[in-house]
This record gives structure tokens, C-alpha cells and sequence, in this order.
């Protein structure tokens, strides 16, 4: 017995042993102290007793004190926990730690935000959730306790994360976000969205973000959908009707607004020309289309986050027809004169391509898959479109494209060469196409002839002469021996 008993005492102290060095390989980098280090501990010596008031790191001058040492040190980051062997862990171990990891999260929104102590909070919670799913994962078979329990199935998973995936409200597209390390803002309440302790949700159509909280709190349709079924600008500059016609509340959640700033601060919005509360109005800057359009005018102003959101989908869309709505733009800006001729010569390019399998095999046509209205029409434009005139880039893009399409009729291809025209009115000179920039195309019949010969004999077209005497000759009344 006293052999047993030995041998018993003698594992004891081995097992302790081997715990001491793991505590000190292991030791905890959060659980910072405040004064000297401590000295180095033997297999057989007890540590020192530390008070949680010295445990905690003494405050930076002038942040606020905060301390709370029954919450902050306890949030399961003691050696107690992660120091047992492997296949020792119990379910007690699980609920500890998620426990603090709660409590940690609780410390966090308390603390002043962008403080040390808040940091620290953070990187504190990634420590424990990072045990926690090395407590669940583990090294070799795993407990039957933990196999066994259903609750303890998702130990990383949040109390928020049986939250559905997809939320529909008010015509928006929800989806739970994924990401935890993305710093966003909540487009509700305008406060910082912790991805990683908080479940956020972002919509599909007009990506507005917010808290999981917050989604029942929104009171503003999704502005897809009113790109989707209606789609224009408001075309008028600044439209205000003043503060009296909203009844001096935002034009968006109708809270109360003054320009004094009392209860809140009334910013404009100067595509809508309404008035909106701070947590609806972050003056973000967009470019009007309404003094482009007028003014030539691309200087970014202020509007509200409706507004933003909604000329952002919007920019790419072709809805502003410029001859009508201001034709006299075509005499201001020299670059648009040429962007319609570049237009208008890729829309006579078009029959060509359509009716060659080689372009239809080599798709020249998506070369202009971003502005797919470039090769149905030459009279609308979207406010991307004005925006790259206004850079320079679109001209040098459509010059380059028009290049390559007429390369591909005049010289690669033999068989839209054979549907060049040759002038009928002198019958000199070389195969005639209608994007040629010396050629006119009769309005009639669209035959191409040299340009100086067209306006010289401007009265009489060759081709309309012919298809007039066939018309006659197929419409002629029959003779009587025809008749009988």
C-alpha cells in the first residue's frame, strides 16, 4: 500500500510539474500588470496572491476612469480553464467561457468608443471565442458530454446567429452579413456596426446597411425599386418648397428639424431641394444631374442618403434624352458633337456585323456591353456617360472602338467589303461605305454617294429613279389582251 501510495503522490508531483510549465508557456499576453514582473515560479513554489485592483493596468492621464475588475478580469481568461488535458474538458468549461464571451461584449459597448481599453476589450473577446473553438475542436476524440448536448453543437455561434439570412422589408432585400472584421456604419441610427459581436444586414437592391435592431425601425421604401418602376431624374435645379410645406420635420422619418438646429439641425438635400434630420442627411457629396444637364455644371453638393443611394443606381442608366431637354448643350460642348458622329457611324456599322458570322463569332459588338444603348440609339445618355465626356475618356474610348469595327468591314472581312456602294453619280473612285466621313447616304433609299456629288446633284438620286420606274411598271393597268 505505502508503494502505491507513493507511486500515486510521485504522479501527482510529476502531473503538477508538467502544469506549471504549461501555465508558464501558456501564460495569458492580455492579463497585463501594472509594476514589476513577476519572478519566475518553480515546480514547487505557490504563486503570489494578486488583488484584481493590482492586476488591473494603471489609467492614461486624462481618459475616464472605468473600472470594473469583477467583469473585465473575469471573462474566462484564467489558466483554469485551458490548462486541463486533453480529453478532460467538460461542458461547465463551454458555458464558462460563453459566459464571458457575453460579458466581454457587454464591457465593450459600455467602454468610450475608439479608447485603449476598448481595443483591448476586443482583441480580449477574439482570445476567448479562439478557445472556445479550440475547446470544441480539440486534439483527438472529443467528450461524450460535448457530443452529446445539442446546445453545445455551434460553440462559436452567437445568440443572434439563428436570425434568419434573408429579411424582406418594405421592398428590401436583406442579407445577413458574413464579414466580422468590416468596419460599417448603420444607415438607421448612424452609429458604428461591430461586425464582431453584432449581427448586421445589408439590402441587395439599394445596399443600406444596418443592425439586426434596427431593421424593424425603418420607415423608407428601397429606392430599387423605384429605379426599377420608375426610373428619371428630377430635372429641375434645387426644387425647395421650404421648411413650412414638410411641416418642419424630415422629409424621410419626419422627426423635428429647424435651420436654427434646435431640437435638430435641417441640412438640404440639393438634388430633392427637401430638408432631413442628421441621422438622414451625412452630407455626402453627388454630382446633379439636373445642373449637368443645364449648366454643364459637375461640381458635387450635398444630399441625403436617399438621394445618394438613389442617383448611384441610377448613373448608368440611359434616361436623359440631351435634345430635348436641352439642345442647345450640342453648341456649348464641343465633345458631344463629336460623340453623336461616333454614335451615328456605329449604328450604320451595326447591319454589317449582324449579318457577318465572322464579327458574330468574333462578338465585336460587346465591345460596347457597358453602354448597350450605344448600339440601339444615338440620342440617349445616362449620367455616366456625361460624366466620362466631361473626363476625356469617353471620346478616346469610342474613337478606339470605332476604329476596330471599321478596320474589320473595310479590310479583314471580304464579305462586308462586298456591301460597300460605289457613286452613282460619277462612278469614280474607291468602294463607298456610309460611316465614311466624305460620304452622304440619301434619306430615301440609303444609297452612299462621294459627299461634293450628292450636294451637286441633290435634285435627282439614281437609285430612287430605278425603284420609282418599278413601282410604275409592277402598278401599270393591264392592256386588253391582257385582260381577255
Amino acid at each position: 500500500m505505502r508503494g502505491g501510495a507513493a507511486a500515486v503522490r510521485w504522479d501527482a508531483m510529476e502531473y503538477d510539474e508538467k502544469l506549471a510549465r504549461f501555465r508558464q508557456a501558456h501564460l495569458n499576453p492580455f492579463n497585463k500588470q501594472s509594476g514589476p514582473r513577476q519572478h519566475e515560479q518553480g515546480p514547487g513554489e505557490e504563486a503570489p496572491d494578486i488583488t484584481p485592483e493590482e492586476a488591473l493596468p494603471e489609467l492614461p492621464p486624462g481618459e475616464p476612469e472605468f473600472r470594473c475588475p469583477e467583469r473585465v478580469m473575469d471573462l474566462g481568461l484564467s489558466e483554469d480553464h485551458f490548462s486541463r488535458p486533453v480529453g478532460l474538458f467538460l461542458a461547465s468549461d463551454v458555458q464558462q467561457l460563453r459566459q464571458a464571451i457575453e460579458e466581454c461584449k457587454q464591457v465593450i459597448l459600455e467602454l468610450p468608443e475608439q479608447s485603449e481599453k476598448q481595443k483591448d476589450a476586443v482583441v480580449r473577446l477574439i482570445h476567448l471565442r479562439l478557445k472556445l473553438q479550440e475547446l470544441k475542436v480539440g486534439v483527438g476524440p472529443p467528450h461524450p458530454q460535448l457530443t452529446c448536448d445539442p446546445s453545445l453543437t455551434h460553440p462559436l455561434q452567437d445568440p443572434n446567429e439563428d436570425e434568419p439570412n434573408i429579411r424582406v422589408l418594405l421592398e428590401h432585400r436583406f442579407y445577413k452579413e458574413k464579414s466580422k472584421s468590416v468596419k460599417q456604419t448603420c444607415d438607421k441610427c448612424n452609429t458604428i456596426i461591430w461586425g464582431l459581436i453584432q449581427t448586421w444586414y445589408t439590402c441587395t437592391g439599394c445596399y443600406y446597411r444596418c443592425h439586426s435592431k434596427c431593421l424593424n425601425l425603418i420607415s423608407k421604401p428601397c429606392v430599387s425599386s423605384k429605379v426599377s418602376h420608375q426610373a428619371e431624374y428630377e430635372l429641375n435645379i434645387c426644387p425647395e418648397t421650404g421648411l413650412d410645406s414638410q411641416d418642419y420635420r424630415c422629409a424621410e422619418c419626419r422627426a423635428p428639424i429647424s435651420l436654427r438646429g434646435v431640437p435638430s439641425e435641417a441640412r438640404q438635400c440639393d438634388y430633392t431641394g427637401q430638408y432631413y434630420c442628421s441621422h438622414c442627411h451625412w452630407n455626402d457629396l453627388a454630382v446633379i444631374p439636373a445642373r449637368v444637364v443645364h449648366n454643364w455644371d459637375f461640381e458635387p453638393r450635398k444630399v441625403s442618403r436617399c438621394s445618394m443611394r438613389y442617383l448611384a443606381l441610377m448613373v448608368s442608366r440611359p434616361v436623359l434624352r440631351l435634345r430635348e431637354i436641352n439642345p442647345l448643350l450640342f453648341n456649348y460642348v464641343e465633345e458631344l458633337v463629336e460623340i453623336r458622329k461616333l454614335r451615328q457611324d456605329i449604328l450604320l456599322m451595326k447591319p454589317y456585323f449582324i449579318t457577318c458570322r465572322e464579327a458574330m463569332e468574333a462578338r465585336l459588338l460587346l465591345q460596347l456591353q457597358d453602354r448597350q444603348h450605344f448600339v440601339e440609339n444615338d440620342e440617349m445618355y445616362s449620367v455616366q456617360d456625361l460624366l466620362d465626356v466631361h473626363a476625356g475618356r469617353l471620346g478616346c474610348s469610342l474613337t478606339e472602338i470605332h476604329t476596330l469595327f471599321a478596320k474589320h468591314i473595310k479590310l479583314d472581312c471580304e464579305r462586308c467589303q462586298a456591301k460597300g456602294f460605289v457613286c452613282e453619280l460619277c462612278r469614280e473612285g474607291d468602294v463607298l461605305f456610309p460611316f465614311d466621313s466624305h460620304t452622304s447616304v440619301c434619306t430615301d433609299c440609303s444609297a452612299v454617294f462621294h459627299r461634293d456629288c450628292y450636294y451637286d446633284n441633290s435634285t435627282t438620286c439614281p437609285k430612287c429613279a430605278r425603284l420609282s420606274l418599278r413601282k410604275q411598271s409592277l402598278f401599270q393597268e393591264p392592256g386588253p389582251d391582257v385582260e381577255a
